[in-house]
């Protein structure tokens, strides 16, 4: 378990001191996978290098399976961060090394037996898929290759912990979603805590237990990813579910409509049932399906829709309030 506790990072500067991280509490559960999501500049990077101490924080706590890594120093502290890997956006291997080598290099640091090494990273080649990479050099990889071959060197020494800084976010969306895959894999196989920070809904979605949505240096949002997405609270998460659920009507569109649009947001168990047909079937009221769509975030689906609705109006603002009750929520975007 991860323990952040009144986490303040300061940058000085001659000119000024800027808060990376204002005062952030959080606690992280054993085994699941946590995102924090935020724009650049907004801390995310600045917190999850404080939790292994890459950036010592200007105040604050941080515990990882109970030991306080703010009050380690010299050996003991790299003992702790043995048991935390870290993988980063741009791979940082080692290009004069080859694949093994460059595994084998956190192996040596922790000071194991060529035939230590040799076992650990042949298992650890199987687990990324890359046995047939052995030799190759990173000039040789793709992206997603070379992101393996991060994942495998950040497990070398058996961690609790895996911090992801942005570790997607140079990989095209197929490779993306195949390194995902893998993530998910490692936490379910290796019961490993994993903390990644992302600027992308996408990965949020396709992979966290939790999420915390972070603004200028403070968690300004935090809870399960189902519930933040059905239901966020702060204009920073409303703003990420816009780009996720992008719906811009032309306005040609816009002047052809005779009617009321609405914009209906479904949660479960309501997106998979018939609502609409049931107004339709219900009311005197014609429908026009404008823009939809559908996620499933843990099997569990979120969708909007826009429709425009025509009729007579006491017959539509019936036909309305019906759908309110029987979903999540309804917007009137546009009534002719």
């Amino acid at each position: 378990m991860i323990e952040i506790q009144n986490l303040v990072k300061e940058y000085k500067s001659k000119k000024a001191t800027v808060l990376g991280v204002n005062n952030v509490s959080l606690t992280i559960q054993k085994g699941e996978i946590f995102g924090i999501i935020g724009r650049s500049g907004a801390g995310k990077s600045s917190l999850l290098r404080c939790i292994n101490l890459l950036e010592e924080p200007t105040s604050g706590h941080v515990f990882v399976d109970g030991v306080d890594l703010t009050t380690l120093k010299g050996e003991q502290l790299r003992q702790a961060r043995l048991k935390i890997g870290m993988i980063f956006q741009h791979f940082h291997l080692i290009r004069a090394k080859t694949v093994y080598e460059n595994i084998a290099f956190a192996l040596k640091a922790n000071r194991k037996s060529p035939q230590e090494i040799e076992a650990r990273v042949t298992e650890l080649l199987e687990m990324v898929g890359l046995a047939d990479k052995r030799d190759a050099y990173p000039a040789q990889l793709s992206g997603g290759q070379k992101q393996r071959v991060g994942i495998a060197r950040a497990l070398a020494n058996d961690p609790h912990v895996l911090l992801c800084d942005e570790a997607t976010s140079a990989l095209d969306p197929e490779t993306t979603q195949s390194i995902l895959e893998l993530l998910k894999k490692i936490n379910r196989e290796l019961q490993l805590t994993i903390v990644l920070i992302t600027h992308e809904m996408e990965v949020v979605k396709d992979i966290c237990d939790r999420m915390a949505v972070m603004q200028n240096g403070i968690i300004v949002e935090e809870g399960k990813v189902y519930d933040t997405f059905s239901d966020p609270k702060h204009s920073t998460t409303q703003s990420f579910m816009k780009s996720l659920f992008q719906f811009e009507l032309p306005e040609r569109m816009l002047k052809q409509c005779q009617g009321t649009i609405v914009k209906i947001h479904f949660v479960a168990p309501q997106a998979e049932e018939a609502v609409i047909t049931e107004v339709l079937r219900a009311f005197d009221v014609r429908g026009n399906i404008l823009h939809g769509k559908i996620e499933y975030i843990h099997d569990n689906p979120l969708g909007i829709l826009i429709l425009e609705l025509l009729g007579d109006d006491a017959e539509v603002q019936r036909a309305i309030d019906y759908i309110a009750k029987r979903t999540h929520r309804v917007e009137v975007l546009h009534h002719v």
